[in-house]
């Protein structure tokens, strides 16, 4: 590849395994692409990374942000996997103190790209202010994002009660069975609601995903055709799939450790 074709990739996964380890492996075959990347994470993220590869390790800086220190999370929390569930929104308002740092570094890195995850809601409009382009990468299928439905729901699909969402969805096509249980919907309405860290999970979603340019979804062709299709016509914007980016080999014996982080 010539060096004029060499991209500089920024990746920006939110604090959990379940997270990190996919924008890793994603990162991976950028990387094996011949491009470079910028892997952004907390200190302890990055030391607790596996070993990348020596034959693609010079195409992958990783960027440690000190993660900053807020009320009530515990010293050295800087994963899902390191805190009980209800002290996550601690952790997310943690998070967005990254807003400054990830500013300056994206200002003085200049990437031509920047793929992100869903937590940082503040991200969109920093990128677009310094011309760097965003894709929003969410690590769950494209059937879960086509359940949740359009970005712009002026168009009259907002749902606000559990039944809305043990039923398929009007806007699906084709034959599913794609539905909540009642529990599993209640649940789900919760991510509606303000939380601890000063914004509700769903408002970090819409705003990430409203202002991306393209999204990539950890699924394939093979697999998810017709709901890719679909999540293309909800969103309105390219759909990438990125393949199922399993770990490598010698990630496989830590894979339950890191299940436990998976929490948004």
């Amino acid at each position: 590849m010539a060096e004029t074709n060499k991209l500089h990739i920024a990746m920006f996964p939110w604090l959990a395994f379940g997270h990190i380890i996919p924008f890793l492996e994603l990162g991976k075959l950028i990387a094996r692409k011949g491009h470079h990347v910028s892997f952004i994470s907390t200190p302890r993220n990055i030391e607790r990374l596996p070993k990348i590869s020596p034959d693609i390790a010079p195409s992958i800086n990783l960027v440690k942000l000190p993660l900053p220190h807020v009320e009530n999370l515990p010293e050295n929390a800087e994963a899902t996997m390191d805190v009980p569930y209800h002290i996550i929104p601690y952790l997310k308002r943690a998070h967005d103190g990254l807003q400054e740092p990830l500013s300056r570094f994206l200002e003085s890195s200049t990437p031509d790209w920047i793929i992100h995850d869903f937590a940082p809601h503040w991200l969109p409009p920093i990128a677009a202010k310094l011309g760097i382009p965003r894709v929003f990468f969410s690590v769950i299928r494209a059937a879960s994002l086509c359940f949740f439905g359009p970005l712009n729901f002026s168009k009259g699909y907002a749902r606000t009660e559990p039944e809305h969402f043990t039923v398929t969805p009007k806007w699906v096509p084709f034959p599913s069975k794609i539905a909540f249980r009642i529990f599993e919907a209640k649940k789900i309405l919760d991510g509606f609601d303000e939380n601890a860290s000063g914004v509700s999970d769903w408002f970090r979603f819409i705003t990430v995903a409203s202002g991306a340019d393209a999204v990539a979804t950890k699924t394939c062709m093979e697999i998810e055709a017709e709901w890719l299709k679909l999540l293309g016509d909800l969103y309105e914007m390219p759909v990438i799939p990125t393949g199922l980016l399993p770990p490598s080999a010698q990630e496989s014996g830590k894979r339950e450790r890191w299940h436990l982080g998976y929490y948004c």
